[in-house]
């Protein structure tokens, strides 16, 4: 048949492969937007979604790169590990990975630096490590900040964001709320600054202890802060709750904090404060 004599045409275009090579690790999705976006464009735009404004949460290493001038961090040498008080199996398991994943030792960094010129002792805590819940380590690096801050009559600012009280130390995690509160009081006693900053989200022991009573609060836009979850105070209190309840916005007009700092500025306003203290 004539059918059989006709041959199949070869395709004179070249077969364009679909499966298109993107880094891995090199893009975000943003919570609030839904956007995908490039990683570097967030770094570049201070870890701030390009599309719609949202606040990415930051490392440890950024956020000391943006306020601490180059050159000048000297963290705290203290070799404390985390222990397990309660013997939980997976506890040292799950910290040893979240070391390697984060590349840091605990929660918090802690050391002095100068901010414009401005010497200052400052702790940075990291929502990537147990969502910077404060365990013992966390508590004592904290509180030998304080410590140092009252010998060196040095300004003190702490940058929160925490889940709070860190579960798996049990009784251990919740004495820490005493002990930073009693350094605290000391440090108010000796005349010393400490300004806070409240990142999201900021929340349970670290919002019911250091992290609420320096001598002015910061907050950084749309920051989740409280006690507990919204869901929990709902239900415990049989009542729908206001819109935008626990945002910095909200807390800033019930005169929770002092001010909302954009991160662009917030290096500007802590020396302003600490030039004003002096």
């Amino acid at each position: 048949m004539i059918v059989d004599k006709i041959k199949k045409r070869e395709p004179t275009a070249k077969k364009i492969d679909k499966k298109v090579d993107i880094p891995i690790g090199q893009w975000l999705k943003c919570d609030k937007c839904k956007e995908i976006v490039y990683k570097e464009t967030v770094r570049s735009n201070d870890n701030i979604c390009p599309n719609c404004g949202a606040y990415f949460r930051m490392h440890i290493n950024r956020r000391l790169e943006m306020i601490i001038d180059e050159g000048t961090y000297k963290r705290f040498d203290l070799n404390l590990d985390t222990t397990n008080p309660l013997n939980i199996e997976e506890y040292p398991k799950k910290i040893k990975a979240l070391r390697e994943k984060t590349g840091l030792e605990e929660a918090v960094s802690a050391g002095t630096g100068k901010i414009n010129g401005e010497e200052v002792v400052i702790c940075v805590m990291d929502s990537g490590f147990f969502m910077g819940s404060m365990g013992a380590v966390v508590g004592e690096k904290n509180t030998y900040s304080i410590e140092k801050a009252i010998e060196l009559k040095l300004p003190l600012i702490i940058f929160c964001v925490s889940g709070g009280a860190r579960m798996q130390e049990g009784i251990i995690s919740l004495m820490q709320m005493a002990k930073t509160t009693a350094a605290i009081s000391k440090l108010n006693k000796a005349g010393g600054l400490y300004i806070s900053v409240l990142t999201d989200p900021t929340y349970g022991g670290v919002t019911a202890s250091f992290a609420s009573i320096a001598d002015v609060v910061l907050a950084e836009p749309g920051a989740m802060i409280g006690f507990a979850g919204q869901r929990v105070i709902s239900q415990t209190i049989g009542e729908t709750l206001p819109e935008g309840f626990q945002t910095a916005e909200f807390l800033l007009e019930h005169g929770f904090i002092d001010k909302i700092v954009e991160r662009k500025d917030l290096k500007q306003t802590l020396h302003k404060l600490i030039q004003f203290h002096k």
